[in-house]
C-alpha cells in the first residue's frame, strides 16, 4: 500500500474526553508537516472534531473513516488533501457511533485497520507519519487503531482526575502487546492544559515525572485560549496565531518527537 518506508503510526488516544487529544493531534500532525514529513490524520471520533479543525465541514466529507473500516472503501478513496503542505486527512463522521455494532460482527474485528493498512491499494501513498484521532473510550474503534499502531501518544491533562484513567490504559496496552500487537510501544505521554501558576499542575507534573520518567515528554502544552479558538476557524495553530505559546509548544513537541525517532 505505501510506497517506500512504511509510515510510523501513531494513536492519539485517552479513554478522558477533554484533554486535548483533537488539539494534539491536529497540531503535532500540522508541526511534523510543517517539518518537512509526510502526514495524514485519520480521524475515528465520531465527533469529528479534528475534520472540523481542519476545515472539513460534514458537507465536505464525501469519504470517510466509516466507509474505510465498515464499508471496505480503499484508504486513496478517502484520503483528502487538506490545503496545508504535507498534511491530509480520512475524515471522522457521525456514522462512526454504530461502528462498533458494525465492527463486532466482523470475523478478526480488532485488527480490521491493520489488515487495511497492510492491504494492497490501487494508488501508492507514500508517508512518513498517521497520526490516529481516537474516541474518548476503549471500544472497538481505540482497540482497532491500538492493534494498527506502532505506538501511542497519550495526552494528560495535568490535574488529579485525568490519572485514574491513566492506569486503566497502560493495561489495555499492555495486554494488545502480548496478545494483538508485539510491537506497541508508548510514544509517551503529554502534559496538556498546562498553567505554571497553579500548584496543582505543577504537582501533578512532579508526580508524572517521578512515577513515569522517561514516558513524559520534556515539552507541556499550556492552556492557552488561542488553542481553544483555532479549530472554530478551520485553522491549525500555527496559522491562527503562530507566535502563540501553543504554537511553540506543539512545534517543541513535534521535534522531540522527530529527535527521539531519528535514531530508529
Amino acid at each position: 500500500m505505501f510506497s517506500g518506508r512504511k509510515p510510523r503510526v501513531i494513536s492519539v488516544t485517552n479513554q478522558k474526553g477533554g484533554v486535548g487529544k483533537t488539539t494534539t493531534t491536529v497540531n503535532l500532525a500540522a508541526a511534523l508537516s510543517r517539518a518537512g514529513k509526510l502526514v495524514a490524520i485519520l480521524d475515528l471520533d465520531p465527533q469529528g472534531n479534528a475534520s472540523t479543525a481542519l476545515g472539513f465541514g460534514s458537507d465536505k466529507r464525501s469519504g470517510t473513516a466509516y466507509d474505510l473500516l465498515v464499508k471496505g472503501a480503499s484508504v486513496d478513496s478517502v484520503l483528502f488533501e487538506t490545503g496545508l503542505d504535507g498534511l491530509s486527512i480520512v475524515p471522522g463522521s457521525v456514522d462512526l457511533t454504530s461502528a462498533d455494532l458494525d465492527l463486532s460482527r466482523k470475523k478478526e474485528r480488532v485488527s480490521i485497520l491493520r489488515e487495511i493498512f497492510e492491504k494492497k491499494q490501487e494508488k501508492s501513498i507514500s508517508l512518513d507519519y498517521i497520526l490516529i484521532d481516537c474516541p474518548p473510550a476503549l471500544n472497538l474503534l481505540t482497540l482497532n487503531a491500538l492493534v494498527a499502531s506502532d505506538s501511542v501518544l497519550v495526552p494528560l491533562q495535568a490535574e488529579f482526575l485525568p490519572l485514574e484513567g491513566l492506569s486503566q490504559l497502560m493495561l489495555s496496552v499492555k495486554e494488545i502487546r502480548e496478545t494483538a500487537n508485539p510491537k506497541l510501544r508508548f510514544e509517551g505521554i503529554a502534559l496538556t492544559m498546562f498553567d505554571g501558576r497553579n500548584n496543582l499542575c505543577t504537582q501533578v507534573e512532579a508526580d508524572v515525572r517521578v512515577n513515569l520518567k522517561g514516558l513524559v515528554f520534556k515539552t507541556v502544552i499550556p492552556r492557552s485560549v488561542k488553542l481553544s479558538e483555532a479549530p472554530s476557524f478551520g485553522l491549525t495553530i500555527f496559522d491562527y496565531s503562530p507566535r502563540s505559546k501553543g504554537a511553540i509548544a506543539y512545534r517543541a513537541l513535534a521535534l522531540e518527537i522527530l529527535e527521539r525517532h531519528s535514531g530508529l
